[in-house]
């Protein structure tokens, strides 16, 4: 009995000597892991670097950060650090591979995105691979104003906005019509389908509905690896993503092959458009570049439209009093509309003022992009720490948004926050702020507002599992997509 008991102490020391060793690996692993990073900048501006964890070698900060997300509670990431060292705005991290600077206040984040010499894009490789090298997100400030202003007008001019409007319209109403008669559905999958299809005509209007369904199959796939690890072997999110970009760039590079030499003047869709346009120089925009910024306003205008629109519907059934009131401005824009117009026009769009801070609110909550990234050209000083030379900087325009000193009361839902509120420079960043904001914003709220201004007027949303959880990666949503019932008025009151 004797020998087992002094088997049993023997084996408990080797335990908490085993454990104690590992915990001695990892303490030594991380600041090994930090030095080496560190050290390349010389002990003066080693010392300047703010506050912060670079966590462990390799994974860095990463298993935190997904750790934060999918346990339900994201803002537990930055808060820790502010926990830890203060709410000064500015930490130091080791994020995607990368030492980096996260930025977590308005403040540094307009300091960061006013200024295109000394901070340029800076996304991880999987992002800029997948929306591609020529789009807005991978290419230098010269560039990104020459294809910026070859791309307005194209797709948020006056014109085109108007062009695309008859459309969006007339697939919300037979789209909402149909939902109506099949029962049980999954809202968000719907929703993204509509959005893509509406999108899709906008891009490429001639295609058949096969086609759009193969592209959207395609483009599922593409979106889960925008912000995963880079790691291209087979199981992987990136490695399904790059096979799927390869597909869809296949499928786009086709059409625009089939339009080369045809003498069609009228221009039918954002394809047309996109391969009419030249500059100054009449130097038109390759294969490439279209195809680069057709991928890049997927994404706008199909993910965060379906996504904004599934939670701004959901958040007014949840709030009926902010419900009535969009109802209500709603009903006054229908009954002004003159009996001979048909359908709205884009002077109702702008009517729906009340519609838009609903929409302003949701997007803050939601935060479909909660972070951006940037690369340091050159060292930079703000407010007595450097961010070096080459490091990234990550804009966590979620923290932004849910940071009760500047939106006090942060989770709550209230449209009418908004009344009377001038924004200042870098405290609703939900497109992205400076030269750099996302060019796709006025038709993503317009494909909101349309969906939006028939759903308030003759349906009902039922949500059947309203308590679900929340997915946060890639972007926010209920697990079961929502699963709901979609009501007509007409139905109810029979």
């Amino acid at each position: 009995m004797t020998d087992l008991w002094g088997f049993l102490m023997a084996m408990e020391v080797m335990v908490v000597v085993v454990v104690l060793l590992l915990m001695l690996l990892l303490v030594f692993g991380k600041m090994m892991h930090e030095w080496w990073h560190e050290s390349k900048l010389g002990p003066h501006r080693r010392r300047s670097l703010p506050p912060g964890d670079m966590g462990f070698p390799f994974i860095g900060n990463m298993w935190s950060f997904l750790h934060a997300f999918k346990s339900h509670h994201p803002d537990s990431f930055i808060a820790s650090f502010v926990s830890r060292f203060d709410r000064i705005g500015i930490y130091k991290a080791f994020m995607f591979g990368s030492p980096t600077i996260l930025v977590t206040t308005p403040e540094i984040c307009k300091i960061v995105l006013m200024d295109d010499e000394r901070f340029i894009p800076g996304w991880p490789k999987s992002t800029c691979e997948l929306i591609g090298k020529r789009s807005f997100v991978g290419i230098t400030h010269e560039e990104h104003k020459r294809l910026r202003r070859l791309t307005s007008k194209p797709i948020n001019g006056h014109e085109a906005l108007s062009s695309y409007l008859k459309f969006i319209e007339e697939t919300v109403i037979s789209t909402l019509d149909q939902w109506s008669s099949m029962g049980q559905i999954q809202f968000l999958t719907e929703l993204r389908k509509l959005t893509f299809r509406i999108i899709m005509h906008i891009f490429v209007s001639s295609e058949s509905e096969s086609m759009m369904e193969v592209l959207e199959n395609v483009y599922t796939d593409l979106n889960y690896g925008m912000r995963a690890m880079a790691i291209n072997l087979p199981g992987f999110a990136y490695h399904r993503a790059l096979k799927a970009r390869k597909k869809l760039v296949a499928v786009l590079q086709s059409i625009i092959e089939k339009r080369r030499g045809k003498q069609d003047s009228e221009k039918k869709d954002m394809m047309d458009a996109l391969m009419e346009v030249e500059d100054e120089n009449r130097k038109k925009l390759d294969d490439e570049e279209i195809i680069d910024i057709l991928i890049m306003y997927l994404n706008a205008g199909h993910e965060s439209s379906g996504h904004i629109t599934m939670w701004a519907t959901v958040f007014l059934q949840e709030h009926p009093e902010y419900l009535q009131i969009a109802k209500l401005e709603q009903e006054q824009i229908r009954r002004n509309i003159a009996p001979t117009q048909q359908g709205l026009t884009l002077k109702e769009y702008r009517q729906m003022e009340y519609l838009s801070k609903v929409i302003d609110e949701t997007l803050r909550i939601v935060n479909i992009s909660f972070v951006a990234f940037r690369q340091a050209t050159t060292d930079v000083m703000i407010q007595d720490y450097i961010i070096p030379k080459d490091w990234k900087v990550q804009l966590w325009y979620r923290n932004v948004h849910m940071d009760p000193e500047v939106y006090p009361d942060p989770n709550a839902f209230k449209p009418s926050r908004w009344n009377g509120l001038a924004s200042k420079a870098g405290t609703f960043l939900p497109f992205g702020g400076g030269s750099r904001l996302c060019p796709g914003n006025d038709l993503a709220k317009l494909e909101i507002s349309v969906f939006l201004h028939y759903f308030l007027l003759d349906y009902k949303l039922e949500r059947l599992n309203p308590q679900c959880p929340v997915r946060y990666l890639p972007h926010p949503r209920p697990t079961d997509n929502c699963l709901a019932k979609i009501t007509k008025f007409s139905s109810i009151s029979m």
